[in-house]
């Protein structure tokens, strides 16, 4: 099962920047998109439909043109899971689980904390998450969480640990929790594979950052261990450019 996560940044938009050519040529199985920042009745569909995503599910914020996550699938899933059953995460569209046999492919947007207010907001999801992760592998042991979880774990995730050391993504309280997520049995499946630096996710806008590679790595493949013997890869796609985002890849035996 070859699995993408991207991060789309306005999936109309990134679809008029040649998302679905792109798509077509990679040939994944499933796809986690976040921030659609789109009902799905506003999406073309046809064209993602025509490429083989026969199944697509959707799930947006109750605000408009904000947040959102979906799930493309080749083959349809066992079954659906929209969101967390936890309102104030729910309301603003930002998880999306899909089952095939003993496998669960998560879509999740973890928030950023770009002010206080929200940060407050992000530190209260990711507590909350935890727990609902940790009983939900009760019952679906074999899961994968993919997603943009708006953290840098380590000082090699980020271009400038230094001087970003303040800042909302790369926050003490924020390093330790994603170091505990994995540490209560996940596996962060590009670092499995990779050890090197200066490999990133998210590059600002301004001052021509991902022309110098001035990123972070903000997305994330994280699988259960109990998925390490049938994890085969995972890539970082640098190459794709229809978002700040740049995609990630997995690979797993089915």
């Amino acid at each position: 099962m070859k699995i993408i996560s991207y991060n789309v940044n306005g999936i109309r938009a990134a679809m008029k920047k040649g998302f679905v050519d792109w798509l077509s040529s990679v040939e994944a199985d499933v796809v986690c998109i976040q921030e659609t920042k789109a009902l799905k009745e506003q999406v073309e569909t046809e064209a993602l439909e025509e490429i083989g995503f026969s199944h697509h599910y959707w799930y947006s914020a109750e605000k408009k043109g904000y947040s959102g996550v979906a799930v493309l699938c080749k083959e349809k899933p066992d079954n659906v899971e929209y969101g967390t059953g936890i309102d104030y995460m729910d309301n603003e569209g930002r998880n999306l689980r899909v089952d095939f046999g003993d496998v669960s492919v998560m879509s999740m947007y973890l928030p950023s904390g770009t002010n206080m207010d929200r940060l407050d907001f992000k530190l209260t999801y990711m507590a909350d998450f935890q727990k609902y992760a940790d009983d939900l592998r009760k019952e679906r042991p074999n899961l994968i969480v993919c997603g943009d979880y708006n953290i840098c774990h380590e000082a090699i995730d980020i271009h400038d640990p230094v001087r970003n050391k303040k800042v909302s993504g790369f926050l003490p309280i924020e390093r330790e929790w994603i170091g505990n997520f994995i540490k209560s049995g996940f596996i962060d499946s590009f670092r499995h594979f990779n050890k090197e630096p200066h490999n990133y996710t998210w590059w600002s806008y301004r001052a021509n950052a991902r022309a110098n590679n001035k990123g972070w790595r903000l997305d994330y493949g994280m699988v259960n261990d109990s998925l390490k013997d049938r994890l085969k890869r995972s890539v970082i796609l640098s190459e794709a450019k229809h978002s700040d985002h740049c995609p990630i890849l997995l690979e797993i035996e089915k």
